[in-house]
């Protein structure tokens, strides 16, 4: 699994990207079994959207990644930037699970995306 970070209206520290390889890396055995030729490569932002808020920053964080037959993208916000990620990543969790289910057959025999 290859990410790809980026940061708009802010600068990503190497603490800040380290965080993010940590989390979504930690979604790498889920990701790895829909791998069928080539890694997969997922994209995280990581954006300051203040703009629209009147008191203190707001974190947006974003992740898009393409399987097999879908892609699946996740965001979330949060005044933290940290608790953005720990959003996002729960997020994309939780697809990948809905994703994994999908792709086992409804008769109970497994596909080659299973377990």
């Amino acid at each position: 699994m290859i990410i790809n970070i980026m940061g708009t209206k802010l600068e990503l520290t190497p603490a800040i990207k380290e965080y993010i390889e940590e989390k979504i890396g930690s979604c790498e055995d889920i990701i790895t079994r829909f791998e069928e030729k080539e890694e997969l490569t997922v994209f995280c932002e990581l954006a300051r959207t203040s703009r629209h808020h009147t008191h203190g920053d707001v974190y947006y964080a974003e992740v898009t990644l393409g399987l097999p037959g879908k892609t699946i993208r996740v965001e979330a916000e949060n005044s933290d930037a940290r608790a953005a990620i720990d959003d996002v990543k729960d997020l994309l969790k939780l697809e990948l699970r809905k994703y994994k289910e999908k792709t086992t057959s409804q008769s109970g025999r497994k596909t080659k995306y299973s377990e």
